[in-house]
């Protein structure tokens, strides 16, 4: 596959940080649960939380899924890993890698909503808005991509690739 780099290294960790020093300012002083998507959204969490100043910070994991085996969504959630803490009168933040087609967040969205958090936004590293087929729109955003396939920093084709400092896409 040949692959070229769409955002580098220094641009992810640039906005990452600008992110956080956000996340930092409208969170002072109160409890933050980082949701963390796995797999693809590792990377960009962990290096976020690096940027977010606040020792009422904690970082949980879900594993989620509206593909199944197909590379359109079916529009149906499918929890592999639920949360392991009550998120009830909590400040939550989803932590995605990308959001495509929306399905997935708008369903995950009312499902965390259903366990009453004080508060829950979304924050996406990546955003490809011209995939959209649903209305969602995150709080924070990394970057707007165009159509393009995207990996690195998380993201993979076939499981490789996620461990790419920067984003790529592929020529193919």
């Amino acid at each position: 596959m040949k692959i070229k780099t769409l955002i580098s290294s220094e641009e992810l960790q640039k906005r990452i940080k600008e992110i956080g020093k956000q996340i930092t300012e409208e969170y002072r002083n109160k409890e933050i649960v980082i949701i963390c998507i796995l797999r693809g959204a590792v990377y960009f969490a962990t290096d976020l939380t690096k940027y977010i100043d606040s020792n009422n910070l904690i970082m949980e994991f879900m594993q989620v899924s509206s593909y199944g085996n197909m590379k359109e969504s079916t529009g149906e959630l499918k929890i592999k890993k639920d949360l392991d803490v009550n998120i009830e009168g909590k400040n939550v933040i989803i932590v995605e890698d990308i959001i495509d087609s929306g399905f997935t967040m708008l369903n995950l969205k009312k499902y965390l909503i259903s366990k009453k958090p004080e508060s829950l936004k979304v924050c996406t590293l990546l955003d490809k808005k011209d995939r959209r087929k649903v209305e969602i729109e995150a709080d924070y955003i990394g970057f707007e991509i165009p159509n393009k396939f995207v990996l690195g920093y998380g993201l993979d084709y076939e499981e490789y690739y996620r461990n790419l400092p920067y984003i790529a896409y592929s020529e193919d």
